[in-house]
């Protein structure tokens, strides 16, 4: 159900509101769309179609950078010629990882060359998407007594069905240990709410107009939102009943605000991006 509003009704059977005393307030921002930002970002690249206008604004502002096997492949072909100018090494990866079916054998080549971590792991109980992640983890410990670093997720909703299932059950499952991990593609960008409260901060130039809050992982949820088109008040949402899809951002809204008692997706619109301004790198 599209544009749920909250003067819909509830039946008797639906779940009673839960208190939120208890749960804590968090402040979001994209600000990892934003190269001039100081950031404490890891980009995960995975095999998917992507854009050089997302890549450049997701890779510089990025501190560790990371293809998920064929994810390597995307990364290499969209820079060897990109407006008759070979920039693959603008971007060279820290780390390639994966079981490796999928990384090409001149693209292992090339960035071989380049002194990139290429790292064969043929654990079959775990995807690429993982065993990146579990470097990153691993080079975090290393650090010691570091912040942890906020994942970026570069594709991962578009394409087969279950890669895209896979992608929200681990960001699901995350939440118990990494405190941001974003996914973005060119057409949006989602993250996963834990259950409280959010205060969502929203450049409109970026994002917009559509969004939703998606019940994926859970029976249901009551959601309490302002800052939307169609705002919802102690309203149930789950697959059997009541999913805001296709919601819109309010442009004179900063700030969109929701509530929930379960975790529960958030996506917004991504907006077509403009490059970077600045001199061309050579």
């Amino acid at each position: 159900m599209a544009h749920a509003r909250s003067h819909s009704s509830h039946s008797q059977s639906q779940p009673q509101p839960q208190s939120l005393a208890a749960y804590s307030l968090t402040g979001w921002e994209i600000s990892f769309l934003d190269p001039l930002r100081d950031h404490r970002n890891a980009l995960i690249i995975l095999n998917q179609p992507f854009s050089f206008p997302l890549l450049d604004r997701l890779w510089h502002s990025s501190r560790w950078h990371a293809c998920a096997d064929g994810g390597a492949n995307r990364l290499h072909d969209l820079l060897k010629d990109l407006d008759g100018k070979d920039k693959r090494h603008l971007f060279t990866p820290d780390l390639i990882k994966g079981d490796l079916d999928s990384l090409r054998d001149d693209v292992r080549t090339y960035y071989s060359s380049r002194g990139v971590r290429i790292v064969y792991d043929h654990d079959q109980d775990s995807t690429d998407l993982m065993k990146c992640i579990a470097a990153l983890v691993e080079d975090e410990r290393a650090e010691r007594h570091v912040e942890q670093n906020t994942i970026v997720i570069l594709g991962g909703l578009t394409g087969r069905l279950d890669q895209t299932v896979h992608t929200l059950s681990l960001v699901h499952k995350l939440r118990r240990s990494r405190k941001r991990t974003f996914v973005i593609t060119d057409d949006n960008v989602a993250w996963l709410l834990d259950a409280g409260e959010h205060r969502i901060h929203v450049d409109h130039t970026l994002f917009g107009p559509t969004c939703g809050l998606l019940p994926v992982g859970i029976d249901s949820t009551i959601l309490t939102t302002t800052g939307l088109r169609w705002n919802l008040t102690d309203h149930p949402s789950s697959f059997d009943g009541m999913v805001s899809t296709s919601n819109h951002l309010v442009p004179e809204e900063p700030v969109v605000s929701i509530k929930t008692t379960k975790p529960i997706w958030w996506t917004m619109e991504l907006r077509p991006l403009a490059p970077i301004q600045g001199p061309s790198p050579q």
